[in-house]
């Protein structure tokens, strides 16, 4: 089993972190995005979208997209559950989850793609050709973000963690999303919103953060 990762990357991040919880660990193969890796052929013969991580089992099954690759190893490996137990708290983290990705991941994607100037002509991602960076979506994407910490304070302020009194896949994603915000969209989690601040401290202190 190989996974093609980038620690540049939010999404291979959250890939990581998830197998970190779950104690996997298989092959690890880094495609660097900033040099455009992920449009060279080699990896184009792996996943023609271009978009990171792709896992590749041993039979050669390739699986794109993180929460597919997550969804295969809670499958898999289902201790710890952190995609829910039941039909309800499945529903309900996958809802959570989504938001995160939504409200946090695609804004902050938004203010660092149409800033960054190496993705001046890769105003989005994976192999779809040259798509100019538009500055105007820089704000945009920033807006998106004050909007999401605000929400995201307000449901941390009557619960342990995003999608409740457990820590879920619906954590990773948050987890990822303001670390990329902070450091790469430089938008940082605002003073005023201490429950992000609390649950932030908390989930970096875990040891599959670093993965």
């Amino acid at each position: 089993m190989k996974l093609y990762d980038s620690t540049l990357a939010p999404n291979p991040r959250r890939v990581r972190i998830f197998m970190a919880e779950k104690g996997i660990t298989c092959e690890n193969i880094q495609v660097n995005i900033m040099e455009g890796e992920n449009l060279d052929s080699d990896f184009l013969s792996i996943n023609p979208r271009g978009l990171l991580p792709a896992l590749v089992l041993d039979d050669g099954t390739v699986i794109d997209e993180s929460v597919a690759i997550c969804r295969y190893f809670e499958e898999t490996c289902p201790e710890p559950p952190l995609m829910g137990t039941d039909a309800k708290s499945k529903a309900h983290i996958e809802s959570r989850q989504r938001h995160m990705e939504f409200d946090g991941l695609s804004g902050a994607a938004e203010a660092f793609r149409n800033s960054f100037p190496g993705f001046s002509s890769r105003g989005m991602g994976g192999n779809v050709g040259t798509v100019n960076a538009i500055p105007a979506l820089v704000d945009r994407g920033k807006n998106s973000l004050s909007r999401f910490y605000q929400s995201l304070d307000d449901h941390l302020g009557s619960a342990a963690y995003v999608a409740g009194d457990e820590f879920s896949i619906a954590d990773i994603t948050a987890l990822c999303v303001v670390d990329f915000a902070t450091f790469a969209a430089r938008v940082p989690v605002p003073d005023a919103c201490e429950n992000v601040q609390r649950w932030h401290a908390e989930v970096s202190a875990r040891p599959s953060a670093s993965a």
